[in-house]
């Protein structure tokens, strides 16, 4: 049985990706910030919580001693993520971007995936068939979002893309450091669940595939790539 650990998986995309993994047969460790709510998704979806706060080293280090002693983890499936950028207002573009809201976002993103990949490279580096998701977005591609016409375009966001455009990158550099270990990213899509105030268009159980399937490979799948749920995606 295949040990995964999902970040943020108390709730949306974690939370489906958590039952799918589960009914495919891996052993899931529910990470979540709040125990009540991390508890109670365990407990639904027959997982494993474990208290994961990717914003702050001791919890992620202490998450990850607590993997370690139950056996070690075979597949991370790093899905925390924020999009401050997100208002009642609108989405906050160019002109009214601040330092804070673009470290805010970072903050979660990027630092915070990479935080998890440090404290968990050691216990996946033990795994037969080591595998990392790195969930990222479209409108991490630079030629979509450049491209005149295309998905992305017209989106006036910064922090959050620059965000994702960041997690790629760890994912690519991540992936050549460590041959051994799939190391990817996928964009599920624009799903409807909290991150965007239920304004997706796909539903949890439709981008959660992608990302299930991306977790299963085995050690003869694509390393360093990014992904839909139609395959390759351009940088």
């Amino acid at each position: 049985m295949r040990s995964t650990l999902i970040t943020g998986a108390n709730k949306g995309l974690g939370f489906e990706t958590a039952r799918q993994l589960i009914s495919a047969g891996h052993c899931v460790y529910i990470g979540s910030r709040d125990v009540e709510r991390g508890q109670r998704a365990a407990e639904l979806l027959g997982g494993r919580f474990v208290q994961l706060d990717v914003g702050d080293d001791a919890a992620v280090q202490a998450a990850a001693k607590v993997i370690e002693a139950d056996g070690g983890v075979d597949v991370l499936v790093n899905n925390a993520g924020i999009a401050p950028e997100w208002q009642d207002t609108g989405i906050v573009g160019a002109a009214d971007l601040t330092a804070d809201l673009m470290r805010e976002t970072f903050e979660t993103n990027v630092f915070g995936m990479v935080r998890v990949l440090h404290a968990f490279l050691p216990l996946l580096e033990r795994s037969a068939a080591p595998v990392v998701v790195n969930v990222s977005s479209s409108l991490a591609s630079l030629s979509r979002v450049s491209t005149p016409g295309s998905d992305g375009h017209a989106y006036p966001g910064v922090a959050y893309p620059a965000s994702k455009a960041a997690v790629n990158m760890i994912t690519v550099q991540y992936a050549k450091a460590f041959p051994n270990m799939r190391v990817n990213a996928v964009e599920p899509g624009f799903t409807n669940t909290d991150l965007n105030r239920n304004s997706g268009t796909r539903t949890v159980e439709q981008s959660a595939e992608i990302i299930a399937r991306m977790a299963q490979l085995g050690p003869d799948g694509p390393t360093g790539g990014y992904f839909d749920a139609e395959g390759v995606l351009p940088w």
